[in-house]
């Protein structure tokens, strides 16, 4: 089954990965098994048939277009100069979507293990629950340091709250933000036009996006549809070791 409206896709690409410990290696280019990272995640949104993929590039930004270039089709790229915050990359998609009406799924391209059924699973959820802006959840069996999903008293989902703003009540929730979100264009990119940066970081978050858009009545929901292990992202050489076993016992 295909998911029932047009879709954009924004991958996350820009990032340097410090803690990789390979300065002229795009962190995303950081090689599973043979295959950069940004490659599995281009190979599941391909599967999705999206009317266009745009990529965030910033850090060896050459690399990283050479690579995409060489092995996929109907790729475009967007620049993020400085890194100032999710959603301030996301925003530089802005024009290359300028004409589109459809959703926009933002992924990050250093998360390899995220597979097309999760991600078609959490399309049709949204389209079910005729959902204008969604986010991916996960249940984690150790949630610190994640941005944890708070819901009411009827399991409505409310806001992401940063594990460094939690209260302790917030903080024994182990439903947690995964990064994937899926968005209406306009309003995805009304609501980014809104972010402030005024937080401890002074950057501009994607999460802010979920209560700009609460709070004009839009419809926003979270739905808990991956495995914890699909969702994790690579950042240090021990996290790409752990994605090489995780990858290996679960490939087909």
């Amino acid at each position: 089954m295909q998911q029932q409206t047009d879709i954009a896709v924004v991958i996350l690409a820009a990032g340097q990965g410090k803690r990789m410990k390979n300065p002229e290696l795009p962190k995303v280019l950081v090689s599973l098994n043979d295959k950069p990272l940004l490659g599995y995640v281009l190979d599941s949104v391909k599967q999705l048939e999206p009317s266009k993929t745009v990529i965030i590039i910033g850090h060896k930004r050459e690399k990283v277009r050479d690579f995409c270039n060489r092995h996929y089709s109907n790729i475009e790229f967007a620049i993020q100069e400085e890194q100032l915050g999710t959603g301030h990359a996301v925003d530089q998609a802005r024009e290359n979507l300028a004409d589109f009406s459809g959703d926009v799924l933002i992924l990050a391209g250093d998360v390899p293990l995220l597979t097309y059924n999760t991600l078609l699973k959490f399309s049709e959820l949204h389209n079910n629950a005729a959902s204008k802006l969604s986010v991916m959840t996960t249940t984690a069996p150790d949630p610190k340091g994640y941005g944890r999903i708070v819901r009411d008293a009827d399991n409505n989902f409310m806001r992401i709250t940063e594990h460094k703003d939690a209260d302790e009540a917030t903080l024994k929730i182990d439903e947690i933000n995964s990064g994937v979100f899926l968005a209406d264009a306009k309003i995805l990119f009304d609501a980014l036009a809104k972010l402030s940066n005024n937080n401890a970081q002074g950057e501009y978050y994607l999460t802010d996006i979920i209560e700009i858009a609460r709070e004009e009545g839009i419809i926003v929901n979270a739905f808990n549809c991956a495995a914890y292990e699909e969702l994790q992202g690579v950042n240090s050489p021990e996290d790409l070791d752990r994605a090489e076993k995780a990858y290996n016992r679960l490939k087909p």
